[in-house]
């Protein structure tokens, strides 16, 4: 053990950064605890921009191999932020993954709704002993300021008032969201994907034919494509055909953003009121459960949908991604669609939580705007896995300053 505290203790001559691994749904979230850094910039978003130009290479240390991997997803907790100075916020946060810094994060969310009220540490939570908790309803508020706006969660707590209740889902309502465009079409070169079922006949007929996908983009958070699997001419979304949905992400994604720029004037990702978060985030393919699809393998409701989700650097979502469970409730209560009412649950799987009951997310839009845009309650569980120091690399020790596969 000598070693392991010596690496553990700050005893070396090289910088430890302390986490706390959770998963939400199987979705990894790094809870950068201690040792990082201290931000620079007096807003959240200024802070963002200084962790991405400045300290990335920490974020490319935690997140990509050899200490994590393509799919590992970071939450830097950021204690003070011009909204918890003048108090509309209780404590900040910075998201990050494989590729960079994201402006909202559903999973990570109800993961530090939890981790957060089981801390005491004031270091790491100076505003814990302050949060408002109902001896009644046994819920602990608190406000998380995302680079997106102010999350507030709602956490089911201990009678004494000091730990999450974790047998129980964390539920948190994000920012407004809405619907930037339905219906949209791309083209997708025929010849190039003719192992989809929607493109074998084209390929057939004609090796330069192209076939137009229907898509729609909504806001949740960040900003995402949203495609049918059977506008893909996929019949479900199963693990088999992971690499084909991976190369559809990619494709309709590049052909999105390039009609973005010489069609649609900047306006398909576009935000009303924060250009920081104006950029496609993911696409996400749904099996829709209420439309007749029915997988047998698992024990899916009437109000239920399955999504496969790709985002940054073709990471996938093992959860059923809560930032894209807001945008698709909005789209689904948006005038034109009708197919979920105001205050109606649907229950929202990834893959791999619909293998396990109460896994999933569920999801309700709990109040219209005006402007057609919607507030989302969004609940889940989030579970302990670990805990790490990790220390930088070694001057001559290249790969450990963070590599990927891809």
């Amino acid at each position: 053990m000598d070693v392991f505290n010596q690496l553990a203790s700050h005893k070396i001559q090289r910088a430890v950064i302390k986490t706390v691994d959770m998963h939400t749904s199987g979705e990894p979230t790094r809870i950068v605890v201690s040792g990082y850094p201290k931000l620079n910039g007096n807003t959240l978003l200024e802070k963002r921009r200084d962790a991405s130009d400045r300290l990335d290479n920490i974020r490319k240390q935690l997140m990509l191999e050899p200490r994590g991997h393509d799919g590992m997803y970071g939450a830097i907790l950021v204690q003070e932020t011009e909204l918890t100075k003048c108090g509309e916020a209780d404590i900040g946060v910075l998201f990050c993954h494989n590729e960079g810094y994201s402006t909202m994060c559903g999973h990570a969310t109800i993961a530090l709704g939890r981790f957060l009220i089981d801390t005491h540490d004031e270091a790491v939570f100076p505003k814990r002993h302050s949060l408002p908790y109902s001896t009644k309803k046994h819920i602990t508020e608190l406000r998380i300021h995302a680079p997106c706006g102010v999350v507030h969660v709602s956490v089911p707590t201990t009678p004494d008032g000091n730990r999450a209740d974790g047998t129980k889902p964390v539920s948190f309502i994000s920012v407004p969201s809405f619907v930037s465009k339905r219906n949209f079409t791309v083209s997708i070169n025929s010849k190039s994907h003719s192992t989809w079922g929607t493109f074998k006949e084209h390929n057939e007929s004609d090796s330069h034919a192209s076939t137009r996908i229907p898509i729609q983009v909504a806001f949740g958070g960040a900003f995402y494509i949203i495609v049918s699997v059977q506008d893909l001419g996929f019949d479900h979304l199963d693990e088999a055909h992971l690499p084909e949905f991976q190369q559809a992400a990619q494709a309709i994604a590049y052909q999105a953003r390039s009609a973005d720029l010489t069609i649609l004037d900047g306006t398909l990702f576009h935000h009303p009121k924060e250009e920081d978060v104006s950029f496609l985030y993911g696409v996400i393919f749904v099996e829709d459960h209420r439309n007749g699809t029915t997988n047998t393998s698992s024990n899916l409701n009437s109000r239920s949908e399955t999504g496969l989700c790709f985002f940054a650097g073709d990471q996938i979502d093992r959860s059923p991604t809560g930032s894209g469970v807001c945008a698709r409730v909005a789209l689904a209560v948006s005038d034109g669609a009708g197919t979920l009412g105001m205050n109606e649950w649907c229950t929202y799987h990834s893959l791999w939580s619909r293998k396990s009951e109460g896994d999933g997310f569920r999801g309700r839009a709990v109040e219209r705007f005006e402007d057609g845009s919607v507030l989302v309650e969004v609940q889940g569980r989030a579970f302990y896995t670990g805990c790490s120091s990790f220390v930088a690399p070694e001057t001559v020790d290249v790969l450990g300053k963070g590599f990927s596969l891809t």
